[in-house]
């Protein structure tokens, strides 16, 4: 039997604004779904944060992917943290350029990732691979790697020799890794060819959002088509000025954009040359006749100022791996421009 309300029940329930019921029970919902997206996203980890902000382009609205080598480390000089092994463990998916570039993940990429999609990018179709300039104006490059250390001097293709010896070393590529040089960014045509295999991976890895990546991708497309345009226009008025780079890592942009560039001198960012270096590296700027010098962030500019004091060249900064830009999917784009920025501000007038 029911019970009728009593007539002060009804009034307070008259009372009630039907508005402020609503929202009690949207609340709810709205949050159930938002879990539900998350939980169904794949977790993504990245390695560098060029390699980053592509795949973050191609996740925009379905999930951010996370990164390993971040802020100003490098990749070739970095300690994987305890946090960086539970995102291997945990992801379904890892993009890295590969061993020749992040040599530190080959191992626990093994160990850690047996349950994820693993692409290495630098076996992307399409790519431009360049191989390593060695001798004349070009000296040998450590990468500052414990590997890399040599007595007699560093050679890539004694260590990538012994890589392929190892018989640890287990690998799916066919490509001996490591015998080019393995910035491929730095020219937007590979960065392309680099973001087809993402989301080629992705969709694959995560069907149920691969309109949204191939939308995505799509955009990306067009915007790196648009930046490699702007980029030369941007270094057009400069392109014949020689310069020096302190660390041979920008040949796909000089390949790409035609940019006369003179070689390399080997100079450790934490330590200031001595005396007899220091001549050697005047005497080399002179005869190459760079009109610029380019080191890289990580460098003091009282170190710079060193190597180029008593020459004619003027010096400035290049950033090939994003140490000084927020991570994101503008990230690229930014990195791109910068480069072409500073070489344009340090050539124009020399």
């Amino acid at each position: 039997m029911k019970r009728a309300l009593g007539p002060a029940l009804k009034t307070l329930a008259l009372r009630i604004p039907a508005t402020l019921a609503i929202p009690t029970l949207a609340i709810p919902t709205l949050f159930f779904a938002g879990t539900i997206q998350a939980a169904d996203a794949p977790v993504v980890v990245t390695s560098i944060k060029p390699i980053h902000s592509l795949v973050s382009a191609i996740m925009q609205g379905v999930d951010e992917p996370e990164l390993i080598v971040d802020g100003a480390a490098s990749p070739h000089t970095y300690n994987l943290k305890p946090s960086n092994a539970r995102a291997l463990q945990d992801a379904k998916v890892i993009f890295w350029v590969g061993p020749g570039l992040e040599a530190f993940l080959e191992k626990p990429l093994q160990a850690l990732g047996r349950d994820a999609s693993i692409a290495a990018l630098d076996d992307a179709p399409g790519l431009v691979k360049l191989p390593f300039r060695e001798g004349g104006a070009f000296e040998p490059h450590d990468d500052d790697a414990p590997e890399h250390e040599s007595a007699s001097g560093h050679e890539h293709d004694k260590a990538d020799a012994a890589h392929d010896a190892d018989p640890g070393h287990a690998s799916d590529h066919d490509d001996d890794h490591g015998a080019f040089d393995t910035h491929l960014w730095l020219d937007p045509m590979n960065a392309k060819a680099m973001a087809a295999m993402i989301t080629t991976t992705l969709v694959a890895a995560d069907p149920t959002n691969a309109l949204t990546y191939q939308g995505n991708a799509k955009a990306l497309d067009d915007r790196l088509d648009a930046l490699d345009t702007e980029i030369k226009g941007l270094v057009a008025p400069v392109k014949d000025k020689p310069f020096i780079v302190f660390h041979d890592a920008y040949q796909y942009f000089e390949h790409r954009y035609g940019i006369r560039v003179s070689g390399s001198i080997t100079v450790s960012p934490e330590t200031i040359p001595g005396a007899e270096r220091v001549s050697e590296i005047h005497r080399k700027v002179g005869e190459l006749g760079a009109t610029c010098v380019f080191a890289e962030p990580q460098f003091e500019p009282r170190l710079v100022d060193v190597v180029t004091e008593g020459t004619r060249a003027k010096s400035g900064v290049l950033d090939p791996e994003a140490a000084t830009l927020k991570a994101g999917p503008d990230l690229y784009f930014n990195l791109m421009r910068g480069i072409a920025n500073s070489m344009k501000d340090c050539l124009s007038g020399a």
